[in-house]
């Protein structure tokens, strides 16, 4: 068994991306900027934010924070996501999701423009994705992709099960795995609440890839040897032996899936890193006009 390390690949990425970004200013070129907006005090969500604009000073962008109480009406904030748009400067937009309950998801994700949707959430980039041109694609399945990259998993022909189906990692990530591309090409099933017989469908699995939001789901006698897991899901949980007094678990039980894994991905970081890299990368794009001309 081999753990995929997340935290160093995360590292290595972030290296390539400082450097190709020390050559662009040298070069007299933009220095790529990515903005985040964020509504409320979710702990959670300020603590992604704090971890984005870090990563952007790691790695030279320019970064701009938008902060707005959890009160402001659904317009105002669609006025705000549209001013960034105008703004050239800007090359990247991220709206911390999840958003109060007053505000939709789906109009703030449509009214973000599509060449500054760096989240890779709006219809025409989901729709370019599935079509199989280039676009920027949501950032956990892609830092997912990127994982099996780099640690040279054999994908091609491979049968993959993909738990959870929603539109930010399950639904993507079944698209990415079937494309006819280096690191797809898997006969991909995607399994979801509603799907019976989960098990059985998992034990025939050579990689399982569980993003269903359940705590420690996915267990010992639900995989075949040799499965490559990867584990999306990331749960606090009260512990009396850490000094926190908290762990973090993820949709896998990692104690019983590990022995009979060729690869797994830890909790905490094997996927959660990559996903604020594959940010970068889309960003890094939107700055160089490589999709949107």
């Amino acid at each position: 068994m081999e753990l995929i390390d997340g935290k160093k690949i995360s590292n290595e990425v972030k290296q390539e991306i400082a450097a190709e970004v020390e050559q662009i200013k040298k070069a007299g070129g933009k220095t790529p900027h990515l903005a985040a907006m964020i509504v409320g005090h979710d702990g959670a969500s300020e603590t992604y934010v704090a971890a984005k604009v870090k990563a952007c000073h790691a790695v030279g962008f320019a970064s701009s924070e938008f902060r707005f109480e959890d009160d402001i009406t659904e317009e105002q904030l669609l006025a705000e996501i549209r001013k960034v748009n105008e703004n050239d400067d800007i090359d990247g937009l991220i709206v911390q999701l999840p958003l109060p309950k007053h505000i939709s998801e789906t109009k703030v994700i449509e009214t973000i423009r599509p060449e500054k949707d760096v989240d890779g959430f709006h219809p025409m980039n989901v729709g370019k994705m599935v079509a199989s041109l280039p676009t920027y694609l949501p950032a956990t399945p892609a830092g997912i992709v990127e994982l099996l990259k780099r640690y040279n998993i054999e994908t091609s022909g491979k049968n993959c099960v993909v738990i959870g189906r929603s539109n930010i990692v399950g639904t993507p990530m079944s698209v990415l795995m079937s494309r006819k591309a280096a690191y797809g090409d898997c006969t991909v099933t995607l399994c979801h609440s509603r799907t019976k017989n989960i098990a059985e469908i998992t034990r025939q699995a050579d990689i399982v890839i569980v993003a269903l939001g359940m705590k420690e789901f996915l267990t010992g006698d639900m995989v075949k040897e040799g499965a490559v897991i990867i584990d999306v899901g990331i749960h606090r949980v009260k512990s009396d032996k850490t000094k926190s007094g908290w762990k973090l678990l993820g949709d896998v039980k990692f104690d019983e899936v590990a022995p009979k894994a060729s690869f797994i991905t830890p909790v905490p970081g094997g996927v959660g890193p990559m996903t604020i890299v594959s940010l970068l990368q889309n960003t890094l794009l939107a700055s160089k006009k490589e999709i949107y001309k």
